[in-house]
């Protein structure tokens, strides 16, 4: 009887002195093992014990391999087994007569009793499968949002690093489509005054004729005409004869102002993470020179470019990583380079990362370009005589305005039936004869649309004020 107290004394002993080494967690788990079998594999978390105990007194332990766990005997029939390392290994027990008792699979795999723990108090309500494969963490289920995932996967590197297998899937909607919105307005006047002053009169047996002029290309004169030939619009002519003596004016007075609305929405629906790219214009061709002297083609796009990843972070928070650009060919700075005429490109673009929810706009890009140029010019010296000073002097004036936005709108999308799907075309349908010979419409014109976007364009009749007012 002392004998058994004093084992048991010993085993509890042990068992404190052990402690230390697991990590703080549930209660250790107990195993029965009966003559030659067990009723399951004994599962041992890594730096964690378990007990097993044996309905036959047994003499002689062993394991297979010491470094995936530790084992020691409390009595002569319970057993202290010490989870190590991952891995499957064997714990062999025998009687004191050399015969085997049973033999128990012992395998230790990463604590994910505390990492289940840890995971349901970081992302409540989120239905996250947790099981263990070999010596690493295999994590299933379905998660709200990347974010989630992401999360859960950083946590689970915690405790297996390198060894998480992924099987988890992300639910809700996930297509996002991006809608942009180029908004353009630009606005030019122009003032210019010129005046020529031409004389013509009979000296030394010929035609003597003088003409002074301040404004490039105005007006023709020849010796023996009488006066300047307006040659733009907006010229008056004034004439008179003084004796022998023949007195032409010219005097040129323009203004001109324009103004030109540009307005363009693309529309273009990606999945999340994946990248996508729009465009609506065209290609330029611009000659290259190669070695050799051979002249290849390369072909420069222009119009309206879009490229932009979406990524659905968390339900209806999307994040947008966007490039987008608006370009047009531009003639009036264009290049000549051996024999080739290259036409300059305006361009203006915009690359950002912005984060917003379902159906919210951003006004991403903003841009007012104001440019002013005012020219005088005169004849030197005569053009500073007072009255008459003032025919020999020209003046300039210019100024444009341009203002560009760009607004960009997400929205989480899902497909739809093909029949639910309206297209351009849908409300246009070819004349019948009397529509086409007797009212002269091209189209038949009892489907106009009054509602949407198409029934706003079919109201607008494009007269009125538009852009800016400059005094």
């Amino acid at each position: 009887m002392r004998i058994d107290r004093f084992l048991k004394a010993a085993g509890l002993g042990l068992v404190c002195a052990l402690a230390p080494i697991a990590a703080v967690g549930p209660e250790a788990q107990n195993l029965r093992v009966v003559q030659g079998s067990v009723g399951r594999a004994l599962s041992v978390p890594m730096n964690r014990a378990v007990v097993v105990e044996s309905d036959i007194p047994f003499a002689e332990l062993s394991i297979a391999n010491p470094a995936i766990a530790d084992i020691s005997s409390l009595s002569d029939r319970t057993i202290y087994v010490l989870g190590k390392a991952p891995g499957t290994t064997t714990l062999t027990i025998l009687d004191d007569a050399g015969r085997l008792i049973s033999n128990v699979d012992v395998r230790v795999a990463a604590d994910v009793a505390e990492f289940k723990e840890r995971l349901g108090q970081i992302l409540p309500g989120e239905a996250i499968e947790v099981r263990t494969a070999n010596d690493g963490i295999v994590l299933s289920g379905t998660v709200s949002s990347v974010q989630s995932l992401d999360r859960a996967l950083d946590l689970a590197e915690r405790y297996a690093p390198e060894r998480v297998s992924n099987l988890m899937s992300v639910g809700g909607v996930q297509q996002v489509m991006l809608k942009v919105r180029f908004a353009e307005m630009q606005r030019s006047v122009s003032k210019a005054l010129r005046s020529s002053l031409s004389l013509i009169g009979d000296g030394f047996g010929g035609d003597l004729g003088v003409r002074a002029t301040t404004g490039g290309s105005i007006g023709n004169t020849a010796v023996g005409q009488a006066a300047p030939q307006p040659s733009s619009t907006g010229a008056a002519l004034l004439g008179f004869d003084v004796g022998g003596l023949e007195v032409g004016i010219l005097l040129e007075a323009l203004e001109s102002k324009g103004v030109v609305r540009t307005l363009a929405e693309p529309n273009l629906t990606a999945l999340s993470g994946q990248e996508a790219g729009f465009l609506a214009g065209g290609e330029y061709p611009v000659p290259v020179a190669q070695e050799g002297g051979t002249v290849s083609v390369d072909f420069k796009p222009f119009g309206i470019e879009l490229n932009f990843v979406p990524r659905v972070v968390d339900g209806e928070l999307i994040n947008l990583e966007l490039k987008t650009a608006v370009s047009a060919i531009d003639p009036a700075n264009g290049v000549q380079a051996d024999g080739f005429s290259i036409n300059a490109f305006s361009r203006r673009e915009a690359s950002t990362t912005v984060e917003l929810r379902d159906g919210e706009s951003f006004a991403i890009a903003g841009l007012l370009q104001d440019d002013f140029s005012d020219l005088n010019g005169q004849v030197p010296w005569i053009g500073d005589i007072p009255v008459l000073g003032a025919l020999f002097r020209s003046a300039e004036y210019q100024r444009s305005q341009t203002e560009l936005v760009i607004i960009i709108t997400p929205h989480l999308v899902t497909p739809t039936r093909g029949e639910a799907l309206a297209l351009p075309t849908d409300r246009v349908r070819p004349p019948s004869e009397k529509d086409l010979f007797l009212y002269g419409r091209v189209t038949d014109g009892s489907r106009r649309p009054n509602s949407g976007g198409a029934g706003e364009v079919a109201r607008q009749d494009f007269n009125g004020s538009y852009g800016y007012v400059m005094d």
